[in-house]
């Protein structure tokens, strides 16, 4: 069992290191303290690859395997996590599921765009009384000749003031359905933005339906194969947020390690005391914890099978590392943590953001608790 990274994911790492370190960790305060979404970066990293980062070279991708995607989120994470949830979102929860779902000619109109930044992606599935039980939706999707008439609010739509093309789900005459609605359509309303604890750079929207027609061309997946591509989707940004949450407590347990081994106190650096180590060192443990189960998760996804399982492991793990983590962190830096001037403040409100979106924990759990039991012959409703 080789748990080495090979040749090429390292240098991908160091690429995505240097790209980082020189584009993402200067602006990283900047656009949390202004709330604004990380559109001159988002272009940078576009002429890098990284928006198509896992999409073929015939749509102009990086083609990258899902390790190397996920050490990419990771180091963007580490700097800045609002700039990684935001290219995860396009990535992995729009790019990547046209990618599987799509017809050709979606697949030609949208992926080069998608990787160029020509376009963000933005997913509409949550509704305001359809979180957790994201497939009891209110949206409509009424069929009349070639066309589809969407009708209904979408809440908590990622990336909605930056998107330029919108995964929107409703439910059709067989089921949910998933629509590709490009931001221009009439109809099609970006509302009201979300304010935030954490992962101020993002944009959170509500997404407005009245009689948006959209082509029945534009549906992705067939008729009632919505459930099905929510739930692919669901699964790839699980692994991505994931590793979000790996970036945003290691680089957590790095600053705080710095600022012990410095802080004066009683005469010595405060890493001398023992309760500061323990910290130091528990966190560190779960880090690595979270490393290998995000990268086994990873590993699975480019296996090609059904990786669900290990997705809702790892998310649930990652949320509650990252939490644990970036507060026991806060605490090492004493008022310093606590304090808006410094980074670690942003980590802790960031970190904390991984126990709710993308599926809260314990909804995680209950997916757990389904395989365990389901092997027992019980079933578990959530």
């Amino acid at each position: 069992m080789d748990f080495a990274f090979s040749e090429e994911q390292q240098m991908f790492r160091a690429m995505f290191r240097d790209f980082s370190a020189k584009e993402v960790a200067p602006k990283a305060e900047e656009i949390d303290h202004e709330e604004r979404p990380p559109l001159d970066v988002l272009r940078k990293a576009a002429n890098q690859g990284f928006l198509g980062a896992t999409l073929p070279e015939d749509y102009f991708g990086a083609e990258l395997d899902y390790v190397s995607y996920a050490l990419l989120i990771e180091t963007l994470a580490g700097d800045c996590m609002s700039t990684a949830v935001t290219l995860a979102t396009h990535v992995s929860l729009v790019a990547m599921t046209i990618l599987e779902h799509g017809s050709e000619a979606q697949k030609e109109d949208w992926l080069p765009l998608l990787a160029a930044g020509e376009a963000i992606g933005a997913f509409a599935l949550t509704e305001p009384d359809a979180g957790s039980d994201a497939m009891a939706l209110q949206a409509r999707a009424t069929p009349e000749d070639d066309e589809v008439i969407l009708d209904g609010v979408k809440t908590w739509v990622a990336n909605g003031d930056i998107a330029g093309l919108f995964l929107v789900f409703a439910q059709g005459p067989e089921g949910v359905e998933a629509f590709l609605v490009p931001k221009d359509t009439p109809g099609l309303t970006v509302g009201y933005r979300e304010p935030t604890l954490g992962l101020r750079g993002m944009t959170f929207n509500t997404l407005y339906l009245e009689g948006c027609r959209v082509p029945q061309a534009n549906r992705l997946g067939g008729p009632g194969d919505g459930c099905e591509v929510a739930q692919r989707a669901q699964d790839r940004m699980a692994i991505a947020l994931a590793a979000a949450g790996l970036g945003v407590a290691e680089a957590s347990v790095d600053v705080a390690a710095q600022f012990a081994s410095e802080r004066v106190q009683f005469g010595v650096p405060i890493a001398k005391k023992q309760a500061i180590q323990d910290y130091v060192a528990g966190s560190l443990i779960e880090v690595e914890a979270l490393r290998y189960l995000v990268y086994h998760a990873a590993w699975l996804a480019d296996q090609g099978g059904d990786f669900s399982f290990d997705a809702s492991i790892v998310k649930a793990f990652a949320a509650r590392v990252a939490r644990t983590v970036t507060n026991r962190m806060l605490q090492v830096l004493g008022g310093y943590g606590y304090m808006e001037d410094y980074p670690m403040a942003r980590k802790y409100r960031d970190a904390r953001a991984l126990g709710i979106i993308g599926g809260p924990t314990e909804l995680h759990h209950v997916r757990v608790a389904q395989r365990i039991f389901a092997e027992r012959d019980l079933e578990i409703a959530p």
